[in-house]
């Protein structure tokens, strides 16, 4: 089945000729700057690509079977992606190396975002969801954490599925974005945004540090190494950090939270839970 299936999407010419055409029109325009306050949005061809992509898929140029064609298309170029960055990453190791404990403590941003996520989720009226929701950046491993733990059809199923659904369509844009304009616009080394980049995510760390280097183009060799280097110790520790501290954390501050609005329903203070 799968030599089939390799063949059709060979075969595909409207696909090829499609995504062809895109990367041709996307270049050709070329990147723009829109400068906010004292920092800068960059506007990538990858930009422009994901939503013209979008739009053709609402129309008869692209069919379901194109894009059902374009999924291994995706994993082939990522695969493409990560190859580069192996072979960025060795001139740079010395620099890597001496940024050892920043690197291996990076991940403990994941765990930071819980206490502002979870209880805007809560106040935004999710209940079990916000556990799914927020626990992590609701990627392929924490999305199969979740359904092992509870359950597909599960609250926290539900909340895990609704973040890896917009984290896929909109991540790669809102990193792509946020990045080149925080870098440009505080005082913290662009390194440091480039290892906050690798968040365990393909395509959302192609989009932020295609920023950061249309912004410090300079610095382009050790961006991608930082941030390559990032995203594989995020893909390798994130599951444990998830498992272990992340989502025992998130659940014990719902409980928290739950028991706080019962209370306060109970004694006409607060909405019912």
């Amino acid at each position: 089945m799968k030599e089939v299936k390799l063949k059709h999407v060979v075969k595909d010419w409207r696909l090829h000729a499609v995504a062809f055409i895109l990367v041709a029109i996307t270049e050709a325009i070329g990147q723009f700057s829109i400068t906010v306050g004292p920092g800068v949005i960059l506007l990538l061809p990858m930009l422009y690509a994901f939503f013209l992509g979008l739009l053709l898929y609402f129309t008869p140029v692209i069919s379901e079977k194109n894009a059902k064609h374009a999924e291994p298309l995706i994993v082939l170029g990522v695969t493409l992606l990560i190859a580069k960055i192996g072979v960025t990453i060795g001139p740079q190791i010395e620099a890597i190396i001496a940024a050892g404990p920043a690197l291996l403590l990076q991940e403990l941003g994941n765990l930071g975002t819980i206490f502002i996520a979870l209880p805007l989720a809560v106040l935004l009226g999710f209940r079990r969801e916000s556990i799914g929701m927020t626990h992590s950046i609701a990627r392929e491993p924490n999305v199969g954490l979740i359904v092992n733990k509870f359950g597909f059809s599960s609250p926290e199923g539900r909340g895990v599925m609704a973040i890896y659904i917009f984290g896929t369509v909109f991540g790669a844009v809102f990193l792509g974005l946020i990045a080149g304009l925080l870098a440009t616009s505080t005082p913290l080394h662009p390194l440091s945004f480039a290892m906050a980049s690798g968040v365990g995510s393909g395509s959302m760390m192609a989009a932020a540090s295609g920023s950061l280097i249309g912004a410090y183009p300079e610095l382009e060799d050790q961006i991608v190494a930082f941030a390559g280097a990032s995203n594989l110790l995020s893909l390798s520790t994130g599951l444990y950090f998830s498992i272990f501290i992340g989502l025992p954390l998130t659940e014990k501050l719902y409980s928290i939270m739950m028991r706080r609005t019962q209370r306060k329903a109970a004694t006409g203070g607060g909405p019912n839970a």
